[in-house]
């Protein structure tokens, strides 16, 4: 939902800023990291409502930051997306590691991984409410 605080984790500061603008656009409050690590700390700091990560990063990986996301109790339950390189693919077991709601492969559009965010955002909303 518009008004929630995205992480956006990605070495690559061209597809950060495109994807800030338009979440940004959509009414998404955005924070960047260059790095899984810095991610890591940023998220354990603000505590994101959701995170978009790229797999291929330095230091730590997309998938060792979400593996961590889901290891720490105060960032157990916030949803990943996780961007790819075109036909990598991510097992169940894996999956089931973190907290990896959606895989979108690169190259993808903004307007896709919007859609993608939305409806990460609402259903996170709804876990939440459920929660409650």
């Amino acid at each position: 939902m518009p008004g929630q605080t995205v992480l956006l984790a990605d070495d690559e500061p061209h597809i950060t800023h495109i994807v800030s603008r338009k979440l940004e656009g959509a009414g998404f409050t955005t924070i960047t990291a260059r790095d899984g690590e810095e991610a890591l700390r940023v998220a354990l700091e603000v505590l994101p409502d959701i995170v978009v990560t790229d797999l291929q990063m330095p230091h730590m990986n997309g998938f060792e930051f979400a593996t961590e996301l889901r290891r720490n109790q105060s960032t157990t339950d916030i949803p990943v997306l996780m961007l790819t390189a075109r036909g990598y693919f991510l097992s169940q077991e894996e999956l089931e590691q973190t907290n990896i709601r959606e895989v979108l492969s690169k190259p993808f559009t903004a307007r896709g991984l919007l859609e993608k965010v939305i409806q990460l955002a609402g259903s996170a909303g709804a876990e939440a409410r459920n929660a409650a």
